[in-house]
Order: structure tokens, then C-alpha cells, then sequence
């Protein structure tokens, strides 16, 4: 097992740029998909899940309350290009090319190019099942950046084993 699996602590891979949280506040690459949560263009109180699947590119996009995005009708919305376009940002387009399985012919991967590569393979509609977990993930991201900054031990984080014995 690897050290950073066995202690409380995990390795944190800076952004591969700078972003702006506006838009997508929330991006990961997890469960076998790209997924997020993009704020609405529309309304300030609506944000929805959205998500593109490892190798087929089966794509969703849902509101946080699981009602359909108008936009994702038989191709990717809106909400999934700024997810890809934020996702490169903090990941790195060769990183979320390598994890979504994603070849661009036409050179070396950026967004525009990643999501033409994937639209191209006429990607199916996916279920918005993972919609939840990914907004409770996120829910739980805000409340951590909402507490005081500390070096004492989180409550809900006791479950790590310590990193060392105390001398």
C-alpha cells in the first residue's frame, strides 16, 4: 500500500492553471467520469450535476433537484463544455484526455478539441443517478472551506489512522 493511502493526510496536485469558481464551481475526475457542478447562465439560484463517462462519453446533466437540462438533448450542453473546458483548467487537457479515454487527431488536446473528439462519437445520454453523490460531495466541499482555519484534528476525520506516535 502506498504511503499517501496510509496516512491522514492525501497528496494535492496543484491546478494545472488558475480558474474562476464562478462558473464551475466543482470539478472532478471520479467514478469513472468527468463530473461537476456548473451554476446556471440563467438563474443565480440553480446549479446543475453534470457528468461525461470514461470511453463512451455517455454524458447527463441534471439540476441539483434531478429535473432534465433543457440544453442536453442528443449532444452536450453547455453546462458540459464549461465542465470540460474548467476541467482542463485544473487538471490539464492531456490528464482529462488520458482519463476520459480521449483521442484528439488533430494535435495535442485542449477543451474545444476534446469536445469535438467525444461529440463525434455520438455519445449516448446517461443516467443522472450520480448526480446526488457528486452534489453531496460537493455540498461537503463548501462546508470544509467555511470553518475557521485550524492545525487541530476535524471530528469527521478521526477515522485516519495518525502519520506518527507521539514521542
Amino acid at each position: 500500500m502506498p504511503v499517501w493511502e496510509r496516512s491522514s493526510t492525501a497528496r494535492v496536485v496543484p491546478p494545472a492553471r488558475p480558474r474562476k469558481l464562478a462558473k464551475v464551481p466543482f470539478v472532478e475526475l471520479a467514478d469513472g467520469r468527468l463530473q461537476g457542478v456548473v451554476s446556471s447562465g440563467s438563474d443565480a439560484g440553480r446549479v446543475y450535476v453534470s457528468s461525461i463517462a470514461t470511453g463512451t462519453y455517455a454524458f447527463a446533466c441534471s439540476t441539483n433537484n434531478n429535473r432534465p437540462c433543457g440544453g442536453a438533448r442528443g449532444t452536450f450542453c453547455n453546462h458540459i463544455r464549461a465542465l470540460v473546458g474548467e476541467a482542463v483548467l485544473q487538471y490539464g487537457a492531456e490528464r482529462v484526455a488520458r482519463y476520459l479515454k480521449a483521442d484528439t487527431p488533430d494535435g495535442a488536446p485542449d477543451a474545444p478539441r476534446l469536445v469535438t473528439a467525444m461529440t463525434a462519437t455520438r455519445p449516448e445520454q446517461g443516467d443522472t443517478s450520480a448526480a446526488a453523490p457528486v452534489f453531496s460531495r460537493f455540498l461537503r466541499h463548501l462546508a470544509y472551506l467555511e470553518l475557521e482555519p485550524t492545525t487541530a484534528p476535524l471530528p469527521e476525520m478521526q477515522w485516519f489512522p495518525p502519520t506518527r506516535t507521539a514521542a
